[in-house]
C-alpha cells in the first residue's frame, strides 16, 4: 500500500511554526531491524569534519509526504524553552487518561490536541510564544496528580510520558525526541493505517494542519499563574536531569553486556549511542555514533555502518561461542 501524500513546502512551513523549536532531528529507519523487527530512529550523520546535519523545509515536507519519518526535539538548549508540550500514553487505559487530562486542561483554559497512535495517543499543547520546559512539565505533573493519573517513571512500567522530559538541557545534549505528528509510522501495521492522525479534523493533511492552526495557543502569563507555588513533585525530580546509564536485569553474570564494554556518549530518541568498537578498530565512526543500544532493552544493540554482532564482540574480546553461532 503506498502511504505517501502530496504536500507542499507551505504546509512544511506551517508545520515547522507548530512544532520545530531546534534544527536536530531523528530519522526512522526505513527498514526493520532483521532481529528485533524494529524501526529504530537514528541521528543523521554529517560527513567527516562537516557541520551537522539541520531540519530543513525539504525534509518537513517529505515527512509530510511520507517518504520519511522524523523525529523532532523539543527542548531548544540555548533557552531551554519549548514550543508544544506532548503526553504520551500506550497501555490499556492510555486513551481514557488521556481524555481526562484534556478535559482538565479545557476547564483551565487550554485547547490540546489528541493524536492516534499505535497503542494509545498523543496528546499536544501548544504556546504562543516557547515557554521554560521546566514550568511546562510541572503544570502537567500536577494535573495528572490531581486527576490520578499514573505518570511512567518510579516503580511505574505503565503510565503517561511527558514531552520534554528534562527541565533542561546542555549544549551539547538532545533530550528524547517523539515521532513528528502527520507522518507515516513505519512501524505501524498496514491494516491500522501507518498514518496517525488528530481526532479533531478530517484525515487530510491540509485540514490536520488548518485544525493545529487555529488552536487557541498558551501564553506564558497563563502557564504561569496556573503553577504558582508548585515545583516538579519530588519522586520525579531525577527525570528533570540527564538520564542515567541503564541497569540489565539480574542474570547470569556470564551474559555479554555491551555496556560494559563502551562508553555511552548521548541519548538519541529511545537509543544510547557511542562509538561502535568493530567500526573504531578499522578507524572509522570518528563521530562516535554508529553504535546503538536501546534504552529500554540493553541487550539489543546495532551498527548503522552495517558491523555485525560477531564483529562487535570479536572488536571487544568476547567473540560469540561456536556453539552459539552454530
Amino acid at each position: 500500500m503506498d502511504h505517501r501524500l502530496s504536500a507542499t513546502l507551505d504546509m512544511a512551513r506551517k508545520f515547522s511554526e507548530l512544532f520545530v523549536n531546534r534544527r536536530a532531528y531523528t530519522i526512522q529507519s526505513m527498514r526493520a531491524h532483521p532481529e528485533s523487527g524494529r524501526h529504530y530512529y537514528y541521528r543523521p550523520k554529517a560527513r567527516e569534519g562537516g557541520a551537522p546535519v539541520e531540519l530543513t523545509l525539504e525534509t518537513v515536507r517529505r515527512h509530510l509526504a511520507g517518504e520519511m519519518t522524523v523525529g523532532i526535539y523539543a527542548i531548544n538548549p540555548t533557552t531551554q524553552r519549548s514550543k508544544w508540550m506532548a503526553i504520551d500514553a500506550d497501555y490499556k487505559t492510555a486513551l481514557e487518561d488521556l481524555i481526562k487530562v484534556q478535559r482538565q486542561l479545557q476547564e483551565d483554559g487550554i485547547e490540546a490536541a489528541l493524536e492516534k497512535s499505535k497503542r494509545g495517543g498523543h496528546l499536544w499543547m501548544f504556546f504562543e510564544t516557547a515557554v521554560l520546559a521546566r514550568e511546562a512539565r510541572i503544570y502537567i505533573y500536577h494535573v495528572a496528580g490531581k486527576l490520578d493519573v499514573q505518570v511512567k517513571g518510579v516503580r511505574l512500567a505503565d503510565g503517561i510520558e511527558i514531552f520534554p522530559k528534562q527541565d533542561r538541557l546542555q549544549p551539547e545534549e538532545f533530550g528524547n525526541a517523539i515521532r513528528a505528528p502527520l507522518g507515516v509510522h513505519r512501524g505501524a501495521r498496514e491494516s491500522r493505517g501507518w498514518r496517525y492522525w488528530y481526532y479533531g479534523a478530517d484525515y487530510k493533511l491540509e485540514d490536520q494542519l488548518a485544525y493545529l492552526e487555529g488552536l487557541k495557543k498558551v501564553s506564558e502569563e497563563h502557564l504561569q499563574s496556573m503553577i504558582v507555588g508548585k515545583t516538579v513533585p519530588p519522586e520525579f525530580a531525577h527525570q528533570a536531569r540527564r538520564a542515567e546509564i541503564p541497569r540489565y536485569f539480574e542474570s547470569s553474570t556470564a551474559e555479554f553486556r555491551i555496556l560494559e564494554y563502551v562508553e555511552v556518549r548521548q541519548q538519541v530518541g529511545r537509543n544510547w549511542v557511542t562509538r561502535c568498537p568493530s567500526c573504531a578498530a578499522q578507524g572509522h565512526d570518528k563521530s562516535r555514533d554508529n553504535l546503538a543500544i536501546s534504552v529500554e532493552e540493553p541487550r539489543k544493540y546495532c551498527c548503522w555502518a552495517g558491523c555485525t554482532k560477531q564483529m562487535i564482540r570479536a572488536a571487544v574480546g568476547r567473540p560469540i561461542p561456536d556453539r552459539i553461532l552454530a
